[in-house]
């Protein structure tokens, strides 16, 4: 199953849970905020996170991070070139808003690595890379749930800002139609700040044509 819980620090941001109904174990993607109401979801539904998945390190989408990782005891993981971000607050935003932050103990994952569920190996998401908004950042595929979790590359309607420390609109155009657009048409897109969309809507957008 998908729940997607709304967390409000600075910014509002959409945190996914991405459960296996058999084990009640999976993924927490981009808990950007309020440690304890993921904590209360969590428990209301006697789930086990494995692991926290990260589609890119600005601060919004890791700032409960610290919080989970020392309560739930959890393995964190971004794209490789995650480490500028989790380490320095420049590039991740938080300095910007006056409460820098950084992330320890993070697994830099390999380019479309695999990424299974130890209670169940056929449930997992293949990471693939997606630069452009960010260096380090990647979408969460799972082609079983025809669903991706996209983090900020590409909303409904829209497409991730590239203004920002490692932004790059060349690159996040080119990858979103080779790495995104090129997926089923009915892949549901979920991403860090809108409304659910499919590829098959995204592909006939303006910027795109």
């Amino acid at each position: 199953m998908i729940l997607m819980a709304q967390v409000r620090g600075i910014f509002e941001t959409n945190a996914y849970f991405y459960i296996d109904d058999d084990t009640r174990h999976g993924f927490l993607i981009d808990p950007g905020a309020q440690a304890d109401e993921l904590l209360k979801i969590i428990g209301e539904h006697d789930w086990t996170i494995e692991k926290i998945l990260l589609t890119h390190g600005h601060f919004d989408h890791i700032g409960a991070v610290p919080e989970l990782q020392a309560r739930l005891n959890v393995e964190v993981c971004m794209q490789s070139n995650g480490r500028t971000y989790a380490e320095n607050p420049v590039w991740n935003l938080s300095s910007y808003f006056g409460d820098d932050m950084t992330l320890d103990n993070v697994t830099y994952l390999a380019d479309f690595s695999a990424i299974n569920l130890s209670a169940n190996a056929n449930f997992g998401v293949q990471m693939i890379p997606l630069a452009g908004h960010t260096t380090d950042g990647a979408i969460y595929y799972s082609a079983a749930d025809s669903v991706a979790f996209v983090g900020d590359s590409i909303f409904q309607g829209s497409y991730g800002r590239t203004d920002f420390p490692g932004g790059d609109e060349k690159i996040l155009f080119a990858n979103l139609k080779s790495r995104v657009l090129t997926l089923p048409d009915d892949t549901v897109l979920l991403s860090g700040h809108s409304a659910p969309t499919t590829v098959s809507h995204e592909k006939f957008r303006p910027w795109f044509m």
